[in-house]
């Protein structure tokens, strides 16, 4: 059983950063294609990015591409998702999700974290 805890959400004003991070334990994080995914008011959840196994393939929604990075850390059982030039349609709460498979298909992730909120002031 792999549990996800994120962090880093707040408030932002538009134009600015946020970095959030998604600390992983209880299983083996390398086993595990890591997914960002967020809500946002009145609206389904949608995929953000994703990161391979090794980190070394990177996957990105193509709202965000260019603005947002996905990283991780398999020493630390960490992944990241730094967000830059925020606007505010970014404004959602933010999960992260391990998936056995790559894929930016929701149903396909086992595991998921509480979710931490961003929200962008314009």
């Amino acid at each position: 059983q792999v549990q996800l805890i994120e962090s880093g959400g707040g408030l932002v004003q538009a134009g600015g950063s946020l970095r959030l991070s998604c600390a992983a334990s209880g299983g083996t994080f390398s086993n595990y294609f890591m997914g960002w995914f967020r809500q946002g008011p009145g609206k389904e959840r949608e995929f953000v990015a994703a990161i391979s196994w090794s980190g070394s393939s990177q996957y990105y929604t193509d709202s965000v591409k260019g603005r947002f990075t996905i990283s991780r850390d398999n020493a630390k059982n960490t992944v990241y998702l730094q967000m830059d030039t925020l606007k505010p349609e970014d404004t959602a709460v933010y999960y992260c999700a391990a998936a056995l498979s790559a894929t930016s298909d929701s149903r396909e992730y086992s595991y998921w974290g509480q979710g931490t909120r961003v929200t962008v002031s314009s």
